[in-house]
């Protein structure tokens, strides 16, 4: 992972109320500490419904979830149509290997707005229902048996602000050893 790596914000989503999908908007707010202003997920201790039945005390590592938007390319070779929010992500990126960054990496996105990435998403058999057979493209094992997850990565908001469409991503590296990302 570059040291300087850098992307795009390509669309940003939000929804006030269960549903697998999220609306795209015009802007979404990062509040420090609880996730994005208004979106379900948000708050201090887990939202994410099979996560509240096992600990509703939890701290929420899962207030904003990313997904980069060469996935839907990727997954589009193989017959499906993914759009920004269809898989229930916040923030669609470009240009930015998010699978590759290590726990704890910054993203600066915007004018201020910073995320402290926590780990990757565990995807659920709910992306089947969204389109039969997608589950198996984005979780897997590789050929040599290791699990490989690619429906993005989890984050907290460390500081808060405003995201939109075009804004630029930095991602700043912590220090080593980097801890490579698991699932949260």
């Amino acid at each position: 992972m570059n040291e300087d790596s850098q992307g795009t914000v390509t669309a940003v989503s939000s929804n006030a109320t269960y549903s697998f999908t999220k609306p795209n908007r015009d802007s979404i707010t990062l509040l420090a500490g609880l996730g994005v202003e208004g979106d379900v997920h948000a708050g201090v201790t887990v939202k994410h419904r099979s996560r509240v039945a096992q600990d509703p005390t939890q701290p929420n590592l899962r207030q904003v979830h990313l997904i980069h938007e060469e996935l839907f390319a990727e997954v589009a070779g193989q017959g499906h149509e993914v759009v920004p929010g269809a898989l229930g992500e916040n923030i669609t990126t470009s240009g930015i290997d998010l699978l590759g960054l290590p726990t704890g990496t910054l993203l600066r996105i915007g004018d201020g707005a910073v995320l402290e990435v926590t780990g990757l998403r565990n995807p659920c058999v709910q992306i089947d229902g969204y389109q039969d057979g997608l589950l198996k493209q984005v979780v897997f094992r590789d050929e040599d048996g290791a699990l490989v997850r690619k429906a993005g990565i989890m984050t907290v908001v460390r500081e808060g602000g405003r995201v939109r469409p075009g804004d630029a991503i930095k991602a700043e590296l912590p220090d080593g050893p980097h801890r490579p990302l698991e699932r949260v």
